[in-house]
């Protein structure tokens, strides 16, 4: 409910109290909100950098609060949701096989079967938009606007492979941390300091560490495609011509690569081309 402020007297007499014991108080309040504020930035990192899981096929050690099994569970719930947004599945039931044909060549590499995951592969409505994404646990989605400029399997088994590395670098699971780390410690901001523009800027400077983040991620599943494109019997080096599709559909206006969740064309060309070359030596190890 709103209510009226007493007003005050601007040549400073009148109100009850003494005008200092008011200062006081306001002092009080400022001290406690900022030792809230505080309280809730620690509990928020305690909790972030108590997290640990080794990867069981990466190695690495990541900062997840979820198991396997609910990776799957969000996975599936948020399927048709997902579907929906992008106008249904493609209704060419040949072409939904071949899609999900390739995915499963790709899915018997040795790499792949150390995975647990519940996989399934979706060709999407969507004319528009070009784009492939992987939800937690294994659902992986593709755009028939990005399907259509293929050339040959080769790439589109290079970015099938892409969104199987997300799922295996559990990169959905990490996100979902980072981002919890994040808002707890942008609500922290403005409690802390009663200033929402503090918030806004901590929000700031938050978002451009998860962009990021999401680069180097990209970087990563990268790697996994290369790895499953070369086990799967495809050629790796199709995807320096997905790479060519990409920067064609981003156009002159291309945002610069600090200001994008995504590295640029050139550094992806460099980072698939590195790998094919580690891989085929003998001397792989993955990028942790």
């Amino acid at each position: 409910m709103y209510r009226r402020r007493p007003q005050q007297n601007p040549y400073g007499g009148g109100g009850y109290g003494n005008p200092q014991q008011r200062r006081s108080g306001g002092g009080g309040r400022i001290k406690i909100m900022l030792i809230i504020g505080l309280l809730i930035a620690g509990y928020h990192l305690v909790k972030y950098f108590s997290l640990g899981q080794t990867n069981p096929i990466t190695g690495e050690n990541q900062r997840i609060s979820l198991s396997e099994d609910q990776e799957i569970a969000i996975g599936l719930q948020a399927t048709p949701e997902m579907i929906r947004q992008h106008g249904g599945l493609h209704p060419d039931e040949r072409l939904q096989q071949y899609v999900k044909s390739v995915g499963q060549k790709l899915l018997r590499t040795n790499l792949a079967l150390d995975s647990d995951y519940q996989y399934d592969f979706h060709l999407l409505y969507d004319p528009k938009v070009i784009n492939a994404f992987a939800l937690p646990g294994g659902q992986v989605f593709i755009t028939e606007a990005l399907f259509s400029k293929f050339a040959n399997e080769d790439q589109l088994a290079g970015v099938i492979g892409h969104e199987i590395g997300h799922v295996i670098h559990r990169h959905g699971a990490e996100r979902m941390a980072k981002m919890e780390l994040t808002q707890g410690l942008t609500m922290a901001a403005v409690l802390g300091s009663g200033d929402y523009n503090m918030g806004q800027m901590a929000q700031y400077v938050g978002s451009m560490i998860n962009m990021k983040y999401g680069r180097d991620q990209e970087l990563e599943s990268d790697e996994i495609g290369v790895i499953l494109a070369i086990q799967a019997g495809y050629d790796p080096y199709a995807m320096l011509g997905v790479m060519d599709i990409l920067e064609k559909a981003s156009g002159p206006n291309r945002q610069p690569e600090h200001m994008s969740t995504h590295p640029s064309p050139d550094n992806r060309r460099e980072k698939i081309t590195e790998v094919i070359e580690r891989y085929e030596s003998g001397q792989f190890q993955f990028s942790n």
